[in-house]
């Protein structure tokens, strides 16, 4: 039975590996993938506003000066700068090690960087490279910080764009930040007409006469992942990477499951046959 146990714990050993190795793989396709998609975000930021000033709301774009137009477009480029440099920040590198509780497990010699850097409090979640749960909850917690990234580089974009006059300035703040939400609510899909833009019709009641009120169509800026990746062939190509990536650590986390159960049985059988007697 010791040697069942030792056999098990050398298949951990060895799955455990592969998993740092798996880690390593995927934080360096996350890496590319988020600076492509800083470049990609703003270049469809900047599609996505010249198609709201021109198409959405000409008129008031045209009301604008010269020097007015041109603060403008500098603001969205800036706004795409900043959001750039928030996807790049999601991953930082640094030392990482396992869960202390578990004094089997060998020590982690690789470094790995595994930081989350929250948008909203810069706090960070470190991962146990060699456990495959850990690092589907540091993928997850990654893609959850992207998607907050868009709806907040969204809704900056429509409040700039009100403040300088092109957006109608009737439009309450949560008209706008509802615009922003909608698109970490359906980030995947694909929309038609002009690409990360969304039209919405909205009932905006009269201050004087509740009985004046009436439908408003407007137009405001929803950057969706979904539509950023199809707009973009090497986004596109480093998303599937990442996707066969995740396909091969969840099969090694299932095997990571089998092998830690499989132990579990044989030291409940070694621990009966020791503690039993006639």
């Amino acid at each position: 039975m010791a040697r069942a146990i030792e056999r098990i714990e050398r298949d951990i050993a060895g799955i455990k590996e592969a998993i740092r190795a798996i880690a390593l793989e995927l934080q360096t396709a996350y890496a590319s993938y988020l600076n492509t998609l800083g470049l990609a975000v703003r270049k469809q930021l900047i599609l996505a506003s010249y198609h709201l000033c021109t198409q959405g709301y000409p008129e008031n774009f045209l009301n604008l000066s010269l020097n007015q137009r041109q603060q403008l477009q500098q603001a969205i480029r800036n706004l795409g700068q900043v959001a750039g440099e928030k996807l790049l920040a999601c991953i930082q590198s640094e030392e990482v090690g396992v869960d202390e509780g578990d004094e089997r497990d060998e020590e982690v010699t690789s470094s790995l960087s595994s930081g989350l850097v929250d948008t909203s409090n810069s706090q960070s979640f470190t991962a146990d490279t060699s456990n495959p749960i850990e690092l589907v909850k540091w993928q997850q917690n990654l893609e959850e910080v992207t998607q907050e990234i868009l709806k907040k580089v969204s809704h900056d974009a429509n409040v700039l764009i009100q403040k300088s006059g092109v957006l109608p300035k009737k439009l309450p703040e949560p008209i706008l930040a509802a615009a922003a939400a909608a698109a970490s609510e359906a980030s995947g899909e694909v929309m038609p007409g002009p690409p990360n833009l969304l039209n919405l019709v909205i009932e905006i009641e009269n201050e004087q006469q509740s009985e004046d009120s009436g439908l408003t169509q407007i137009m405001a800026i929803n950057l969706r992942l979904g539509e950023i990746e199809f707009a973009d062939v090497t986004l596109s190509s480093e998303r599937r990477q990442i996707r066969s990536i995740l396909v091969q650590l969840n099969k090694l986390g299932r095997e990571y499951q089998k092998k830690h159960r499989e132990r579990a049985i044989a030291e409940a059988e070694a621990a009966w046959r020791a503690s039993w007697f006639e």
